[in-house]
């Protein structure tokens, strides 16, 4: 499905999202930059990277830090590794083609990992959590960045319109696939409340697990340590 719809990707997200998701990935940057404190030449894992937005943006705002972008779909990986390699970035960005449940790293070798709108793919969302973890360096942070259905009764409405109706018809009208849009919205549907998330967080071994709501509720920012 990701590799079907990775030509009109990034044109959709933006779209569709009114180009606020650059916003959310700003600001959980920003706070990722925070927890590296003086950490001389991090490196970052961006898990579910995509087509690269994440990991481009981790590479500019932290300028000396490594990233390396993992991801299934050859496709997105593709388009990532134009998009990188046109800003003059593959020096310090590199891609891997594997699943979050199967990274192929040694144990505490990151400083830090993001997932962007990706932990809801995943096949095994435990597994993939604890995965993460297993390559994270002790006290190294982990920042989640998902979609979420707002509390607020009337914000709700309009998303529920919006998500339910009018993002299918334009995803079917621009990337002539609805069905991947119809998935978005139910995959959203299915993540866990916040309270039941952060708990999955602390079983696994996580600990400081918190979280940030931006745009009344839409988006969600969870943070954890290891």
């Amino acid at each position: 499905m990701f590799n079907d719809i990775a030509p009109t990707y990034d044109k959709l997200n933006h779209i569709l999202s009114l180009n606020v998701d650059k916003s959310w990935r700003r600001k959980s940057v920003r706070r990722m930059k925070k927890s590296l404190g003086n950490i001389s030449n991090p490196k970052i894992l961006d898990v579910a990277c995509g087509t690269a937005d994440s990991t481009i943006q981790i590479a500019k705002k932290i300028e000396i830090a490594g990233v390396s972008g993992v991801d299934i779909s050859e496709k997105m990986l593709e388009i990532g590794g134009e998009k990188v390699e046109k800003l003059g970035l593959s020096d310090r960005i590199k891609f891997y083609n594997c699943s979050a449940e199967n990274l192929d790293f040694q144990n505490d070798t990151f400083d830090a990992a993001f997932v962007a709108f990706g932990v809801r793919n995943f096949a095994d969302r435990m597994k993939g959590l604890q995965q993460i973890r297993r390559v994270l360096k002790p006290n190294a942070s982990l920042f989640v960045l998902e979609l979420s259905e707002p509390q607020n009764v009337i914000v709700r409405w309009f998303y529920n319109l919006y998500f339910k109706n009018i993002l299918p018809l334009v995803g079917k009208r621009v990337s002539g696939n609805a069905e991947a849009y119809r998935y978005l919205q139910q995959s959203v549907e299915m993540f866990p409340m916040p309270e039941e998330f952060m708990k999955m967080l602390q079983d696994i071994g996580y600990q400081d697990v918190k979280h940030k709501e931006f745009s009344c509720g839409l988006c969600r920012l969870y943070q954890a340590k290891k």
